[in-house]
């Protein structure tokens, strides 16, 4: 029985991070991605903006 307590902990974390990653990968994209992507934009556009106002460059 000593294999069994030396085999469970890496398959049970195995096993959390397949479900993990799996998880990830459903998240992306669907219905709220157009969403998500607008979020981003207006923020980038806001640092943009403030960054232009500043009189910085580009980098």
């Amino acid at each position: 029985m000593d294999y069994v307590s030396a085999l469970l902990p890496p398959v049970v974390m195995a096993a959390f991070f397949i479900g993990l990653v799996v998880t990830i990968v459903k998240s992306q994209g669907g219905p709220n991605k157009a969403k998500e992507d607008a979020v981003v934009d207006a923020a980038y556009a806001r640092a943009e903006a403030t960054r232009q106002a500043d009189g910085t460059a580009a980098s």
